[in-house]
């Protein structure tokens, strides 16, 4: 099985969060698919192979098999651009049908996906209280302008909103306790970010669901993190785009497109490069 090492949301020829991608003949059996993407080590690995006119997919990290990942989901449009030419490629998921876009111009990939629909709910005063024991942080590190919320598009996560670049830099914690917490509460990631300015973000993506410590960009968490604020209300303006990864020496650029409509696909795109 020939598997493509892709980053997916560089940062010009740097950065980006590297994916494992397989476009197979025929889907592999799970314990396969769990063996190649603990063995490559990356945070995820896409399996693709032909559907009537789309294609089946599905998602490994090193220890779980998740429903939804949006820079694997990159990545695999980068590379379905490479082998079919330029498109737009349906999309069969285990919970959800999307799209994902691939574009190679000259020698730039760029790819662009459609999140499942997103929602979002109130964190529990529970949740937040765990988590801020988790990470070391006290109440009043959080801005409260974008309320703690569980967000969804294609998978939960746990959002945090900081008040200080300097809290998201100093952000640790214990991979165990953090994995264990994460699938006791059926998160795949928290997403704590900063606000530089309405249509700013800074972000880190702990997924230790995963086994993983840090993703250096998470699509997934950033298209329901851009459904949740359309949710509240954010000033927006339409997009948001957001820095990830750079306290990780990873810094990956992800831009996420909000229509008005509740509940409706989150577009995120970004850059691509070949490993």
């Amino acid at each position: 099985m020939e598997v493509l090492r892709i980053a997916a949301f560089s940062d010009g020829d740097t950065g980006g969060n590297p994916a494992g991608v397989a476009i197979v003949d025929q889907m592999p059996n799970e314990s396969t698919m769990q063996r190649v993407a603990a063995e490559l080590g990356f945070s995820e690995t896409a399996f693709a192979t032909k559907s009537g006119s789309g294609w089946r997919v599905r998602y490994f990290s090193p220890e779980s098999e998740v429903p939804f990942c949006g820079h694997a989901t990159i990545a695999l449009g980068a590379a379905l651009a490479l082998q079919h030419g330029n498109g737009v490629f349906p999309l069969s998921l285990n919970e959800a049908d999307i799209t994902v876009e691939g574009r190679k111009e000259g020698a730039e990939l760029t790819a662009a996906l459609q999140s499942p629909p997103t929602r979002s709910t109130p964190a529990s005063a529970e949740l937040v209280t765990a988590a801020l024991a988790l990470f070391g942080y006290d109440q009043e590190e959080l801005d409260l302008r974008v309320p703690a919320a569980r967000i969804h598009a294609g998978s939960d996560h746990l959002l945090l909103c900081l008040r200080t670049r300097q809290a998201l830099a100093s952000m640790k914690y214990d991979l165990r306790a953090g994995r264990d917490w994460m699938r006791s509460e059926g998160l795949v990631t928290v997403i704590l970010a900063y606000a530089e300015t309405p249509q700013l973000f800074h972000t880190r993506n702990p997924f230790a669901s995963g086994g993983v410590y840090e993703d250096p960009a998470t699509g997934a968490a950033t298209a329901a993190f851009a459904g949740y604020l359309r949710d509240i209300g954010w000033p927006h303006d339409g997009h948001i785009d957001v820095v990830q990864g750079e306290d990780m020496g990873m810094r990956s650029r992800l831009r996420a497109e909000i229509p008005p409509e509740i509940g409706s696909s989150i577009r995120v795109s970004g850059r691509v490069r070949m490993m």
